[in-house]
């Protein structure tokens, strides 16, 4: 097994909720992994919001849906 070192700042240290400095490549991976799908959730939310979005309800997503579908099929 090898050993590397990964100098990070004490505010990512904090940033990425790592409560030990030891960790095998796993847990970094896991933790990274954790961090960059929250953003990437966070930048859905207010890309939903932003276009509106998150206030269409559930019937209209399968009627776009079946809209496009359709479309397809025409074609």
């Amino acid at each position: 097994m090898r050993t590397i070192s990964i100098s990070i700042s004490d505010s990512e240290y904090n940033q990425f909720g790592i409560s030990k400095d030891n960790l095998s490549f796993n847990e970094l991976v896991r933790i990274v992994n954790k961090r960059v799908t929250q953003q990437a959730l966070d930048n859905c939310v207010k890309l939903a919001e932003k276009y509106k979005l998150s206030q269409i309800t559930m019937d209209e997503i399968a009627d776009e849906v079946k809209a496009v579908r359709n479309a397809k099929v025409n074609h």
